[in-house]
């Protein structure tokens, strides 16, 4: 934490130096001394010492100053930090005024010029008031802080971005200023700064209004671009299989790294519960998994490139090369896709223009303390939607599931059922299909039809979360790389039609199991054709490419 600060204001030069060398002489090692030679500038550097959230521990005016006395200026410095200790610097003449200001405008102490010697005139008063100070003082928040409004997208897309990658932030929702004194300090002390959101202010006073991902990313000391152009081993997604592949290829001697389009931990990270996962017995989030996995991975110093897109790959030989949306090129002898699958968007009247304002794809995590005391809405019936419904139910007044089918049974795991027919708060509503949302700047309503007899129904919603199953984003490919009519990619055996190996391929064998129809183009995880959607077979699966590689690798010339 910065020290607390101390300010001294004065319009008179001798007596300003005088008293900030005294004070510097005996609070320097604890206090961080300021001054300023006028009201104005002494609010102004208050204010920005507000947006940087430092504490300011004593302010010390002088009474006569022109344009704002003393205590004019302590009446409004006590709007910006209420639990500043307040003390007027008055001349015998003015002591009249400086009772007045005890009584009127709660000023703390006064202390009479000249203060010599200030070892009894001066410190012993000082150190009473910051005693007082120090035992009521709760350090601030340190690091980095969101303002935004709860239902602006772009805010919900910066804290999301945040979260996944494990970057700690203070979310502060300018909406509250209304009710919250404190709020309302900070967004008057950011002046127009604060119309212009989400805005975030990090520790060093630096702010960006509105900002790219990239900018974020860049700032916060995210890697985007590569060390180098050339790996051995490279890894486009950054979910568990990708992952686990990076750790066990860069454990035994690979160079390697890691292309992911938005956060490490890829769709399992959203996970606000992972139960059955072998060697945790008590469960864990997917953002704790992501976490060690990525701290695993950078022990082996595999590089991990995020949020950075591959756009292309091409053949060239020995080589495959991999173009990045920044332009720039990787390239390796091995590449492994493992890009998992996205959540499949529901297509009623109304769902893209709420998007990220009432209405989520995926866990939700960084909304759901927002949903304290509300209801909310989830839809799906298998385990992510039943995680998600556990941990809002810690939150949430009640959860409501909305399940096409006519049970959970065929779709979700039977300790998570268990799990939710004695949670008190979730309410399982089969049968149930969302078919029109409501709402201009954010959610206010949903249009459900229920039961057999398709009876439809109108109820008030502010927040919904949809998880209705998730298809691949493998375009991106073009022809170069086999896939189902799905988008899946094909590899191994699924890739021999009446026994004969695919056209491009140019190996005298079979493609290995993972591998796809170009030689040294592996896939792993939820995107492979076939696959298991469980994180521990995409660990499973990364784990077991690493092996196919290394024979590969062998005889790359």
């Amino acid at each position: 934490m910065p020290k607390p600060v101390m300010l001294t204001v004065d319009d008179d030069p001798e007596v300003l130096r005088a008293i900030e060398r005294d004070l510097r002489s005996h609070y320097a090692q604890r206090y961080r001394v300021m001054r300023a030679n006028s009201g104005s500038a002494a609010l102004h550097t208050l204010r920005e010492l507000k947006a940087r959230n430092n504490p300011v521990a004593l302010m010390i005016a002088d009474q006569r100053m022109p344009q704002m006395d003393g205590v004019g200026f302590l009446s409004e410095a006590k709007e910006i930090h209420p639990q500043a200790k307040r003390a007027l610097l008055t001349a015998y003449a003015d002591t009249n005024a400086a009772i007045d200001a005890i009584n009127e405008a709660r000023v703390h102490y006064y202390l009479m010029k000249p203060w010599d010697p200030p070892e009894e005139k001066l410190f012993p008063a000082l150190d009473d008031l910051l005693h007082d100070w120090t035992a009521q003082f709760r350090p601030p928040y340190e690091g980095i802080r969101v303002l935004g409004t709860r239902w602006s997208s772009h805010s919900y897309d910066l804290r999301d971005f945040l979260g996944r990658n494990q970057v700690p932030y203070q979310w502060i929702d300018v909406e509250l200023a209304t009710t919250d004194p404190e709020v309302r300090r900070l967004v008057e002390s950011l002046g127009p700064e604060a119309e212009t959101l989400p805005l975030i202010l990090f520790p060093d006073g630096q702010r960006l209004a509105e900002p790219a991902l990239p900018a974020v990313a860049a700032k916060i000391g995210l890697h985007t671009r590569a060390q180098t152009n050339f790996y051995d081993l490279a890894i486009v997604g950054g979910g568990p299989a990708g992952l686990a592949a990076a750790v066990y290829g860069a454990s035994e001697g690979l160079r390697t790294v890691i292309v992911e389009r938005e956060a490490p931990g890829g769709q399992a990270g959203l996970s606000s519960r992972i139960e059955n996962y072998l060697g945790f017995p008590s469960g864990l989030s997917g953002g704790d998994l992501a976490r060690r996995a990525v701290a695993q991975a950078r022990r082996f110093d595999v590089e991990i490139l995020a949020p950075q897109e591959a756009m292309s790959i091409c053949v060239e030989g020995p080589y495959r090369h991999v173009k990045l949306a920044d332009g720039a090129e990787i390239s390796c002898h091995a590449l492994l896709l493992a890009t998992g699958v996205q959540w499949r968007t529901l297509d009623v009247p109304g769902i893209n223009r709420l998007q990220g304002a009432g209405v989520y794809y995926g866990g939700g995590a960084s909304e759901a303390i927002a949903c304290r005391g509300e209801k909310v809405y989830v839809i799906g019936g298998a385990n992510s939607a039943g995680q998600a419904a556990m941990h809002f139910s810690k939150f949430a007044d009640k959860v409501v599931m909305l399940v096409r089918g006519v049970s959970l049974a065929a779709t979700m795991s039977h300790y998570l059922i268990e799990q939710i027919e004695k949670t008190p708060n979730i309410e399982v509503w089969t049968e149930s299909t969302v078919i029109e949302v409501h709402g201009e700047a954010r959610l206010s309503g949903i249009t459900v039809q229920r039961g057999a007899e398709k009876k439809t129904e109108q109820f008030p919603a502010t927040s919904l979360f949809i998880f209705i199953g998730a298809q691949p984003r493998t375009e991106w490919l073009g022809d170069l790389i086999e896939r189902d009519e799905r988008g899946f990619i094909l590899s191994g055996p699924d890739l021999l039609r009446d026994g004969k190996r695919p056209a491009s391929w140019t190996l005298d064998r079979d493609p290995g199991l993972l591998e796809t129809n170009v030689p040294g183009v592996f896939v792993v995880g939820d995107v492979r054709h076939g696959s298991v959607k469980r994180v521990a077979s995409g660990v499973g699966e990364g784990a077991v490419v690493v092996q196919f590689m290394h024979q590969y690798l062998a005889k790359v010339q």
